[in-house]
């Protein structure tokens, strides 16, 4: 076996061999064909091939040497079959001497595969994405080297950039309109509504065009001017954020021993002397890194991939100047593109912001949150958006349905604004019901009240014609902060939101975190279901400092005026008087303090699991005040988890059962004369406020923009008739009232 300093170079050889190759004119079956030949002759085996994804699940030997070349392009196999399935799936080398007889193995008959025992399979990935496998062969059966499984790792990193670059495209005219021809992506719906503007990338992805170094020393250097860079930027980072909590220190001051860790920046020089560039030899450690920390049993520790992500990117930035340094401006009407941003960034960029549009998040995460909150439409899960769209391109995105149209054809383009402009008359429609109340034919009144969570949702108080807020989130103000918020910004922040509320009910529920809610300087808990875990009320109660911290903080802002406080999460009757005794405790304590006290206090709790809908009457009495928390209700009642594509929709708001359940906490609420709302994105869709109205519920807490439709379509209907449409169904052995409602209320506007 060569000596370690003999295959560095043999390491070199190739990288070079490969870069003549894909500097060559030719077209990308041939570039694919020259490059299994060169691996396979480096590498003294009998066999190469690459295996590149056709679609998400499906992978296609598109290049080979070795192997029957009329298998090309005709073999196929799925995400997980055979070796080089399993290889795509798990994102891992596998080295077996005896292929064979290893589990998994599927045997290929149309490629002649069968006489050799060898098998070397790694993933060609960039940073996660997964594009295809690269894998040699041989007749001896033997276990490939470290420096060998290493050499082919960094060809197959090769290979991932110069896929993404599209030097295997063998369509010349296709590969010049890349990032011009129009793509359509469906994701999921974040926040509803509908945008037209120009793409705003968030720390676009650098593209490393030259992956190899042509001098070693000189690359070298590049990276050690660089890491200094970096490593001056984080430490006035650090030394400017003023942070005395110990547990929020400890986590930059993690982040600082990682910008100057001897052994992250001995892993990157030595990349490069193994032939890669200073921007290869950043990504490659990036993606090893990766692997080390997601295998991580301890959650905090997988946690840290994430500094080490930021970590490269901005070191990334520095090597090659892309990104913000570019200089590029920001369009008049952006929309934000980003693989995931955080809730401080997105305050950043404010109203500003015409949509988002993001390759990961969910419905309930961070980003999710503030776009609600700022009235942002929003798109999450669009695959590959990142890789597809450039600064400045068309875009527009549609939150209904959840679908991104990148450089839309004028056809397209068309009918989406005929849709927005349909949008805009009904909204000015809804803008002349502001002042009129929710009242139905039939005489019933609706109380409609407005979510917020920032200082900027207050204006749409006014203009949406809501009567208060039904839900304030206090957790923003701690998910968008690097250190935990002082008392005196918090109290100084909910005084200006009850003054900018005029007199109008604001109720504040507590931090609600935990869950996809976690703050940036709190260790997440290691648990196999964060939704069902510690979150909510389970850490105020445990952590104490903080509730209380909180609360003195509401009374103090509320001084002189009604404070409304609601505890989240509540699952048991002992939650929510434990946590109405820390309330009191924190009243006499401000009272003794000589502090002025609020003139009133009610007391309420959110409804968001079945337990509650069976609590003890106790529960029904103590509470001053309860709202439905329909999202986490409905998740958990029906066992699907709202962030799961797959089964959160097979589930309707307006299923029989569903609405027993709701019928039950409105009877018993009303048997004790405790105030019922009903809180959710449920409460904003007008004919699921019908119904939720219909079975008695009289208060109504949505985002602002659809207060005007709900009031719109309950002003123009007897909800006693609704009411004898759901008994009905109720008794007809149909599922769901969806289907007779809808009937129901055609027929009767067409009438009207």
């Amino acid at each position: 076996m060569p000596n370690r300093s003999e295959s560095e170079s043999e390491s070199r050889k190739l990288l070079k061999r490969l870069r003549d190759t894909l500097a060559e004119e030719s077209e990308g079956q041939e570039r694919l064909d020259h490059i299994t030949t060169i691996i396979a002759s480096s590498m003294q085996t009998e066999v190469c091939s690459i295996y590149l994804f056709r679609d998400p699940e499906t992978l296609e030997l598109c290049a080979t040497e070795g192997l029957n070349p009329a298998a090309v392009h005709q073999t196929r196999m799925r995400l997980g079959e055979g070796l080089v399935g399993r290889v795509a799936r798990l994102g891992q080398n596998i080295n077996a001497a005896d292929a064979p007889s290893t589990r998994g193995f599927r045997y290929m008959p149309e490629t002649g595969e069968e006489i050799y025992s060898s098998f070397l399979g790694v993933p060609i990935q960039r940073l996660g994405d997964k594009l295809g496998v690269l894998v040699v062969q041989s007749k001896e059966a033997r276990g490939y080297t470290d420096d060998e499984v290493y050499g082919l790792e960094v060809v197959a990193m090769v290979l991932a950039e110069m896929t993404e670059l599209g030097a295997f495209v063998d369509d010349s005219a296709a590969l010049s309109a890349r990032h011009q021809h129009p793509v359509m992506v469906r994701g999921t719906v974040g926040q509803e509504g509908t945008a037209e503007g120009h793409v705003w990338l968030h720390e676009p992805r650098v593209v490393v065009t030259n992956p190899v170094a042509e001098d070693t020393q000189a690359e070298i250097a590049r990276l050690n001017d660089a890491i200094r860079q970096l490593q001056v930027s984080v430490d006035d980072m650090l030394g400017s954020a003023g942070i005395a909590d110990k547990d929020q220190r400890d986590v930059l001051e993690t982040y600082r021993m990682f910008a100057h860790s001897r052994g992250w920046i001995r892993r990157m020089c030595e990349n490069i002397e193994r032939g890669l560039s200073a921007e290869a030899a950043v990504e490659k450690e990036q993606s090893s890194a990766r692997t080390r920390l997601q295998s991580a049993s301890d959650a905090y520790i997988r946690e840290r991939m994430h500094d080490l992500d930021d970590l490269s990117r901005r070191l990334l930035r520095i090597l090659t100047g892309q990104g913000s340094e570019t200089g590029a401006e920001m369009p008049a009407d952006p929309i934000l593109v980003a693989r995931d941003i955080g809730p401080g960034d997105l305050l950043d960029y404010g109203r500003t912001l015409k949509g988002i549009v993001l390759e990961g998040g969910s419905v309930g995460s961070h980003a999710a949150i503030i776009a609600r909150a700022l009235a942002i439409p929003l798109v999450i899960h669009a695959d590959h958006i990142t890789t597809e769209a450039l600064n400045g391109d068309h875009i527009m995105l549609d939150g209904e349905q959840g679908i991104v149209h990148l450089r839309p054809e004028e056809n397209i383009a068309a009918a989406f604004r005929d849709k927005m402009a349909m949008q805009a008359q009904a909204q000015e429609r809804y803008a002349s019901l502001r002042d009129k109340p929710a009242t139905t034919l039939c005489g019933t009144t609706v109380s409609l009240t407005m979510n917020a969570g920032l200082m900027a949702d207050l204006p749409s108080l006014a203009g949406s014609g809501a009567e208060g807020v039904g839900l304030f989130r206090t957790e923003l103000q701690f998910l968008a902060n690097r250190s935990m918020p002082r008392r005196g910004d918090l109290a100084k922040l909910y005084s200006r939101v009850m003054d900018a509320a005029q007199g109008k009910p604001v109720v504040f529920r507590t931090l609600d975190i935990g869950s996809d809610k976690v703050l940036p300087y709190m260790k997440r808990p290691d648990e196999p279901n964060p939704a069902l875990g510690w979150r909510a009320i389970r850490v105020g109660l445990d952590k104490k400092g903080v509730m209380r911290m909180q609360l003195q903080a509401l009374i103090r802002a509320t001084a002189g005026r009604t404070l409304d406080v609601m505890f989240p999460f509540i699952a048991q009757l002992d939650e929510f008087r434990a946590a109405r005794d820390i309330l009191d405790r924190e009243i006499e304590r401000e009272r003794r303090l000589g502090h002025t006290l609020p003139t009133q206090i009610r007391v309420g709790a959110m409804l968001e699991t079945p337990s509650m809908v069976f609590a003890p009457d106790a529960f029904f009495e103590e509470a001053d005040f309860i709202s439905i928390g329909g999202n986490d209700l409905k998740q958990f009642f029906f066992a699907a988890d709202r962030e799961n594509e797959r089964v959160r929709r097979r589930y309707d708001t307006l299923n029989i059962s569903f609405l027993n359940a709701l019928q039950m906490i409105v009877d018993r609420c009303h048997a004790f004369g405790t105030p019922l709302s009903f809180c959710g994105e449920d409460a904003g869709r007008p004919l699921e406020a019908l119904c939720l109205a219909a079975i008695g519920l009289r208060a109504l807490s949505m985002r602002p923009a659809s207060i005007g439709p709900v009031k719109n379509l309950l002003r123009r209907v007897d909800i006693g008739e609704a009411r004898e449409v759901i008994e009905t169904a109720r008794h007809s052995r149909q599922q769901s009232v969806r289907e007779p409602i809808n009937l129901w209320l055609t027929e009767m506007l067409t009438r009207t």
